[in-house]
C-alpha cells in the first residue's frame, strides 16, 4: 500500500483528489493540509467523505509518504516542492508552477519570479496519452490545465499528422467550478446563471501551455488563438478547435487520424459527438471531429475537475508509483 498526502485539501481539487483516492485499492491518504481548517476532520469540511476518510487536516504535510499532490494556487507549489523532492517524495503539482519549461515565458504569463528553475526544467508534463513513458520515470509531474487538456487532446492528432495549417482558433467553454471554491463577482449565480461570458481573451495562461505541449509532442509550432468562455454549468469543458486543411481530405480520412492516435487508450474516446454529460464525474475524455470542405472542427470534452485536474493527477500517480494506470479511475461518466 502506497501512502500519499495532499497539500491544499480544502478546495475543489483537493477534495476531488480525496474523493477518488479514498477508494483506490493501492493507496492510503495519510495527510491533508489546510491552514484555515487545521485540526478539523476532513469529513467535517468535505461531508461527502464521511465514512470514507477518517483523518484531520494538518498544517504541515507528513514526510512519511511516497507521493505528494500539491493542490495550491500558483506561486505556492514552487516553495513546497523542492524540500519534498529532497526528502525522496515524488510530487505532482496541480497548479501552473511547473508547466511552462521556459522561465521567461512563465514569468511573463504568471507575473512573478520563478524561484525553482532547476526543478522547472526537469518537470514532466502530465498528459499520459502523449507522455506516458516520461511520466513513469519522473519524480515531478506538472499536471496539465483543464482547458489545456481538452484542447490538446482535440488538436494533437491533426497537428501531429501535419495535414492542417499552423493557425488554430479555439473556442472553449467551462463550468463555474473551474474558477475554484472562492466566490467572485463573475461566478456569482445571479451574474453568470443565464449567460455565456468570454474572459481573459488573449491573456489566458493556458495559451502558451497549449502551444508548448503541441510543439513538444509534434515538433510543430502552431499559433493558437484561445478564447475561454464561462457557461452556467458546474462541471465540464467543451473545447471547439478550428483548423484549415492544407489539402482536401474526406471525413473518414480525418477521423482515421484520430482513431489511430488514441487506439487502445482507456480514457480517450473518439466518438461521433463529444459530450460533457458523457464524461462528467469521470476521468474519461471524448474527442470528435467534423470535416466541412477544407475546414475541420475538433471537439474535446472532459470533466474539468477529474480528467482536467484530480483524475489526471491520479492517473499520473499510478504511472509514477508503478501501479495499474487505471486503478481507482474505472468509472464511467454520469450521462446526465
Amino acid at each position: 500500500m502506497k501512502k500519499v498526502g495532499i497539500i491544499g485539501g480544502t478546495g475543489y481539487t483537493g477534495g476531488e483528489l480525496a474523493r477518488i483516492l479514498c477508494t483506490h485499492p493501492d493507496i492510503e491518504i495519510v495527510s491533508m493540509t489546510s491552514r484555515q481548517n487545521t485540526g478539523k476532520k476532513v469529513s467535517d469540511v468535505h461531508s461527502y467523505l464521511d465514512g470514507y476518510l477518517d483523518i484531520e487536516f494538518s498544517e504541515k504535510i507528513s514526510r512519511e509518504i511516497d507521493l505528494a499532490f500539491v493542490a495550491t494556487p500558483h506561486g505556492v507549489a514552487m516553495k513546497e516542492v523542492p524540500s519534498l523532492l529532497e526528502s525522496g517524495i515524488k510530487c505532482i503539482d496541480l497548479s501552473g508552477d511547473y508547466r511552462l519549461h521556459d522561465v521567461k515565458t512563465y514569468e511573463l504569463w504568471y507575473g512573478h519570479e520563478h524561484t525553482d528553475v532547476e526543478n522547472l526544467q526537469d518537470a514532466v508534463y502530465g498528459l499520459p496519452e502523449l507522455f506516458r513513458d516520461e511520466i513513469k520515470g519522473s519524480d515531478l509531474v506538472a499536471n496539465p490545465g483543464c482547458y489545456a487538456t481538452a484542447t490538446i487532446l482535440a488538436c494533437a492528432p491533426l497537428v501531429n499528422a501535419g495535414v492542417a495549417n499552423d493557425d488554430i482558433f479555439v473556442d472553449a467553454k467551462s463550468g463555474t467550478s473551474g474558477a475554484g471554491m472562492v466566490p467572485t463577482v463573475r461566478t456569482h449565480h445571479s451574474y453568470c446563471g443565464e449567460s455565456i461570458i468570454p474572459y481573459s481573451v488573449g491573456t489566458h495562461r493556458h495559451t502558451p501551455e497549449i502551444e508548448m505541449v503541441l510543439n513538444k509532442f509534434t515538433g510543430k509550432s502552431p499559433d493558437v488563438l484561445f478564447v475561454p468562455n464561462l457557461v452556467p454549468i458546474v462541471r465540464g469543458i467543451l473545447s471547439s478547435c478550428y483548423f484549415t486543411l492544407k489539402e482536401p481530405m474526406s471525413p473518414e480520412e480525418v477521423t482515421a487520424i484520430y482513431k489511430k492516435q488514441y487506439d487502445g487508450e482507456r480514457f480517450v474516446h473518439v466518438t461521433s459527438d463529444a459530450s460533457i454529460s458523457s464524461v462528467v464525474a469521470s476521468n474519461h475524455a471524448q474527442v470528435s471531429v467534423s470535416t466541412i470542405g477544407n475546414k475541420v472542427i475538433a471537439f474535446g470534452a472532459i470533466d474539468n475537475l477529474v480528467k482536467g485536474a484530480s483524475g489526471q493527477a491520479i492517473q499520473c500517480m499510478n504511472l509514477m508509483l508503478g501501479l495499474n494506470e487505471t486503478a481507482g479511475l474505472n468509472a464511467p461518466g454520469l450521462g446526465v
